[in-house]
Order: C-alpha cells, then structure tokens, then sequence
C-alpha cells in the first residue's frame, strides 16, 4: 500500500495525542516528521510525509519566485504550515493550531486523500460526507448521460 486510503476515528489522550492509524503509518514507512498544512476550503489540516512534501516543492519550483503567486503559495505550504514529530508510540500531538482550524476536541477522523491524509472533527467530516456524496451522485449521473448520448443517437439514426 502506497497511498492514503480509508477513514479511521481515533481518540485523543489526556496530553492532546492521538494514534496514527497503523495502515497509514505503514504508508508513511518508518517517517517521523510530517508536514501539516491548514485547508483553506474545509476545517481540516492536511498531513503528509516525503511525498506530499515533494509533490508541493516541484508545484512551487513552477513559479516564478519573484511574483505574487509564488509568495501566496509559499506562504499557504511552507510559512502557515507546521512539522510535527510522531512519537515511538505513533501518535502525534495536536498543537492549539490544529485543534482551532478543525473544531478538533476528543477524537480524530483520519481521512486518506492519497498523498496525504485529512485530520477532521468527526462531526464536521459527517456533514461533509453527506454533501460529498451527493455530488459524487450527480457526477456519476452526468457521466452515464455522457456515455449514453452516443449510444442514444445511434438508435435514434437506425429509426
């Protein structure tokens, strides 16, 4: 397994830690930093390792450093974002940052995005959940329009 993939609620301890799922911890192959970006769409931070880091890097590298663009982003995945250690025991700690962007109290819904994983307040993802789905709904009913269309005006021609 090589991506983030699934969703797992965990709780937060007494010292503001919470477990990172084994199956994600396998993904991340024996890392101990991660690099936590805050969502300017949703209430979530976004975690990743290597990866993710590399993946924003060659993004950047595409900007020209001397422009606005290039400072905004820079500021989004590099200043406004935050490293933080996983212990022995493969928890992270939840810094004021962290819980004040998500809401996040007394557990964690862990989302695999791929690359990185989203860390939510279960309540809010449920509320996202709903909406997700009902756009994945209407996109996958648009799509079936869209194959049917030639299909359809190949029996309307024979007729």
């Amino acid at each position: 397994m090589d991506r983030f993939a699934s969703s797992t609620i965990n709780n937060v301890d007494k010292k503001g830690r919470v477990s990172i799922p084994a199956h994600f911890r396998t993904v991340l192959g024996g890392q101990n930093l991660l690099h936590v970006m805050f969502s300017v769409d949703h209430p979530v931070a976004e975690v990743g390792g290597p990866s993710m880091t590399e993946w924003y890097e060659k993004r950047l590298a595409e900007i020209d450093p001397l422009s606005e663009e290039y400072e905004i982003w820079a500021f989004h995945l590099l200043g406004d974002a935050l490293y933080v250690k996983i212990d022995g025991e493969g928890r992270i700690p939840l810094d004021d940052r962290i819980r004040e962007h998500t809401g996040i109290t007394d557990k964690v819904l862990f989302e695999g995005r791929g690359l990185f994983f989203w860390l939510w307040e279960p309540g809010r993802h449920a509320a996202y959940r709903t909406e997700a789905r009902a756009k994945v709904r209407q996109l996958r009913r648009n799509l079936g329009s869209a194959s049917d269309a030639p299909a359809l005006a190949g029996r309307r021609a024979e007729s």
